[in-house]
C-alpha cells in the first residue's frame, strides 16, 4: 500500500479522521460502493454509501505468495446486496477493493486490499463473505495435463470456435419450466439430438437476467425439446423470458473435427494409449493396438 506524504502527516498527528471504503464489482459489471463512515463519500467517480451496514474484520496480509485473507460482514438490503442476488450467485467471484480514507479529505487515502469474494454464507439477516487476495490465483494448478480429451473451454482463445456463428446458438423465449432447471420447447427441432448437451444456458431478460447455467441433458423427440441444467438457476425465470442456448462439446477429437470443424485447435492427445497398454504382452495374432486384452486372440501368449 502507498501513502502520500499528506496522509502520513495526518496519521502521525495522533488525531485522525479515518474510515474504510469498499468498492464491489460483480462479474456482470454492476458496481457498489460502501463505507463504515456515518455519511457517504465520493472519489474515483464513485459514491460510497454509508447506510449499507457493511464492515470488515481484521485483514491478514503477508509477504511472499501466501494468500491474504479477510472477511466482510453486511446487512441484506433491497438497495444493495439482496438475499435473492446472493442465492442466484450474482456476487460469486465479485472483485472488491478496500481503502483507508481520511473522510475529512478523501484525497488522502490508501488501497489496503484488492481481491475477490470467496465463500458467501447467510447469517441472521445479513451475509458473511470471505475475501481472497490476488495471490489466490497463484494457488491454482498450472500447466497442461496429458489426456486424450481436449483441455480447452469451448469458445475460449485456445479453442478458437466462434459461438456466434449460425448453428452454434439460438435465442428463444422460455415456454415451460420445472424446478428451475428443466425447460421444454415445442420447437427447436432444427438442431440434432444432444446438440446443446454440455453447453451454456444464458438468461437474457427477466429476474434472472445475466445468470448462466450448464446444460446436463438435451433431448429431442417428436413432441419437442427438453433441456435440463445441472443446477437450478436460483432465480424467478418465467415463461416469456429471453434465453440464449449455446452448443456443447464433449471434448472428444471426433466432436472437434465433425461438429466444429476445429481439429487444428484440438488441445488433447487422442492417440495416447489407454491404461490397458501397460499390461500388454507379445501375441502371435490379433490386433496389437494397445487396447483391451479381452479381444479375440489377444490373450494368446507367444511360445
Amino acid at each position: 500500500m502507498a501513502f502520500s506524504e499528506e496522509f502520513k502527516t495526518h496519521l502521525a498527528s495522533g488525531v485522525t479522521t479515518l474510515c474504510r471504503a469498499w468498492s464491489l464489482r460483480r462479474r456482470d459489471g454492476v458496481v457498489y460502493g460502501f463505507t463504515d463512515h456515518d455519511r457517504e463519500l465520493r472519489f474515483d467517480g464513485m459514491v460510497f454509501k454509508a447506510d449499507t451496514g457493511l464492515t470488515a474484520q481484521a485483514l491478514e496480509q503477508s509477504t511472499g505468495l501466501s494468500v491474504d485473507n479477510s472477511e466482510a460482514l453486511g446487512a441484506l438490503t433491497a438497495a444493495s446486496v439482496t438475499e435473492d442476488d446472493i442465492r442466484a450467485g450474482r456476487f460469486d467471484g465479485a472483485e472488491i477493493q478496500c481503502w483507508l480514507v481520511n473522510w475529512a479529505d478523501v484525497g488522502q487515502r490508501a488501497l489496503l486490499f484488492r481481491g475477490r469474494f470467496g465463500e458467501i454464507t447467510r447469517v441472521s439477516g445479513g451475509f458473511r463473505a470471505e475475501l481472497r487476495g490476488l495471490t489466490e490465483a497463484l494457488n491454482q494448478p498450472q500447466g497442461l495435463i496429458y489426456q486424450s480429451q481436449c483441455s480447452a473451454i469451448l469458445g475460449d482463445a485456445r479453442c478458437g470456435v466462434a459461438l456466434d456463428q449460425p448453428g452454434y446458438f439460438t435465442e428463444i423465449a422460455v415456454e415451460t419450466m420445472e424446478k428451475g432447471k428443466v425447460f421444454s420447447f415445442a420447437g427447436l427441432d432444427e438442431f440434432d439430438d444432444r446438440w446443446f448437451e454440455r453447453g451454456r444456458f444464458l438468461v437474457r431478460s427477466g429476474a434472472g437476467e445475466g445468470l448462466i447455467g450448464l446444460i446436463k441433458n438435451d433431448r429431442l423427440s417428436a413432441t419437442g425439446r427438453v433441456i435440463e441444467l445441472w443446477e437450478d438457476l436460483r432465480a424467478d425465470v418465467r415463461p416469456g423470458d429471453l434465453i440464449r442456448i449455446e452448443a456443447g462439446c464433449d471434448k472428444r477429437a471426433a466432436t472437434c473435427r465433425l461438429k466444429f470443424d476445429n481439429f487444428a485447435n484440438f488441445r488433447g492427445f487422442p492417440h495416447i494409449p489407454g491404461e490397458d497398454w501397460l499390461a500388454t504382452y507379445p501375441v502371435k495374432s490379433g490386433q496389437n493396438d494397445g487396447g483391451s486384452l479381452s479381444g479375440s486372440g489377444s490373450q494368446e501368449a507367444s511360445g
